[in-house]
Parts: structure tokens; sequence; C-alpha cells
């Protein structure tokens, strides 16, 4: 079972795959800076299994979301913050290994990417789905690292 480093790597070496073998085919050819972002997300979900356990994930995990929440309460987004926080708290409820190592998880954990844009902002599907799909296999690559396919 990797760490957090072998966890980073496992969710880079997949994201390049997935993105080289997609502006191979011609499929997707997104700019540098989406690129990183991808990646950024793909290390996001891989690390977010873990966040049940003290771990750089979790670390990484909570100070994003204590940021944003920040973000939010400044701007006086109170329901958001509030949603951000209930969101926040759903790692502890279980154990290691437990809800949070699951596939059903690593759909469920990253869909905001997706929805919260398109309900707030009227952001397309089309736009979001790469970064949504990013996500989605960082989470994956950690499960599989960990053994959990």
């Amino acid at each position: 079972m990797p760490g957090y480093k072998g966890h980073i790597a496992g969710a880079l070496a997949a994201t390049a795959t997935a993105l080289g073998g997609a502006w191979w085919l011609g499929l997707y050819k997104p700019d540098p800076k989406t690129m990183a972002l991808m990646a950024a997300l793909a290390v996001l979900g891989a690390l977010f299994p873990d966040v049940d356990t003290s771990s750089k994930g979790r670390h990484l995990y909570y100070g994003v979301a204590l940021a944003a929440d920040a973000v939010l309460i400044l701007r006086e987004q109170y329901r958001y913050a509030a949603l951000l926080g209930f969101c926040a708290i759903l790692p502890a409820i279980g154990s290691h290994r437990g809800w949070t190592h699951t596939w059903w998880a690593g759909l469920v954990i990253p869909s905001p990417i997706l929805i919260a844009p398109m309900m707030l902002m009227g952001v397309a599907l089309k736009v979001l789905l790469p970064f949504y799909l990013a996500a989605v296999l960082g989470y994956y690559s950690h499960l599989l690292l960990d053994g959990e396919f």
C-alpha cells in the first residue's frame, strides 16, 4: 500500500496516460493551464480516500476546505459555507478503508465539480466533464494502488 507520494505519482501517471491518449486520438487537446488544473484535480482525487486518517491528503483537503469556507463566509454566502462545512465532515463518518474506499465514492465525491458550476453559474456539462473525469481518475488510481479493485 503506497503512501501519499505513491498516490500522487499514480494519479499523475494515470492522468498523463489518459490525456496523452486523448490528445493522440484527437479527442481532447487542452492547453497547458487546463492540463495542470486537471492534474491537480487528479492528485486531490487520489489523496481524498485517506482523509479519514492523519495523512498529507487530510491536511491538504481540510486546508482547501477551510480556505474555501472562509472565502464564502467573507462573501456572506452562508448557505454555501454551511453546505461546504457539512460536506467537509463526511469523511469522519466511518472507519478507514470504509466508504471512502468504494467504487461509488470515486464517482460521488468529485460530483460537485460538475454540479456546483452547472447550478451556480450555468456552466455547460461539456466544459466540466474533463475536470470531473480527472478527479475520478485520480480517485480510482488510489483505489487501484490500494488493491481495492
